[in-house]
């Protein structure tokens, strides 16, 4: 596990943990997974009215790095509301909580962060993030200095400053905690609610 988590937070090219899973997705051919470090993918193609969904939410624009962020917190968002109920993930709890219903397919942050980098880069390739770009996932902790934690990452074009798109700490279909990359990587945490 140590070689795969440590092949993350390059910024050359997106890495995913697999090779089942669709490095291209497009939004009628991308990957999903699931079942804990994506025991589980499973191949899936968006209606094209709910690909019109997530374009609508970009559609005035943003105006600024910030506005975007939000916007792109609210896709994820709305992106996990689909495909979980899609694929079963719909009552997927934050941080590993475990659900009581056992059929419901649990996500951990290897799988939050590799569904959040797709949706990303459907969202890039679609020509919807006009202030950021894809970098590759990063992992902070690595056992010697607490739990390995992974997150889907963005940098702001202008700045060059990298920021942390984190989908793990909340249930399925919550906006993610995007914050400085810097930040997250001292350990950051949500307050509880």
């Amino acid at each position: 596990m140590l070689w795969l988590l440590a092949g993350f937070g390059s910024a050359s090219a997106v890495v995913f943990v697999s090779p089942e899973i669709n490095t291209t997705p497009t939004p009628d051919n991308f990957s999903i997974c699931f079942d804990n470090s994506c025991q589980s993918i499973r191949q899936l193609a968006l209606p094209d009215h709910r690909w019109h969904e997530i374009r609508d939410i970009f559609r005035a624009g943003a105006h600024s790095p910030e506005e975007e962020r939000r916007l792109i917190g609210q896709a994820v968002a709305r992106l996990e509301r689909i495909i979980g109920g899609m694929t079963g993930t719909a009552n997927d709890k934050g941080a590993n909580e475990t659900s009581d219903n056992p059929l419901d397919h649990r996500m951990d942050c290897i799988d939050e962060s590799t569904n959040t980098t797709s949706y990303l880069y459907l969202l890039q390739q679609d020509g919807l993030l006009r202030w950021h770009r894809l970098r590759d996932p990063v992992t902070r902790g690595f056992f010697f200095f607490g739990w390995p934690h992974t997150t889907a990452v963005i940098e702001a074009r202008e700045e060059r400053r990298l920021w942390a798109v984190d989908s793990w700490f909340h249930d399925n279909g919550i906006a993610p905690e995007i914050l400085p990359l810097e930040q997250w990587k001292q350990g950051w945490r949500p307050d509880p609610p």
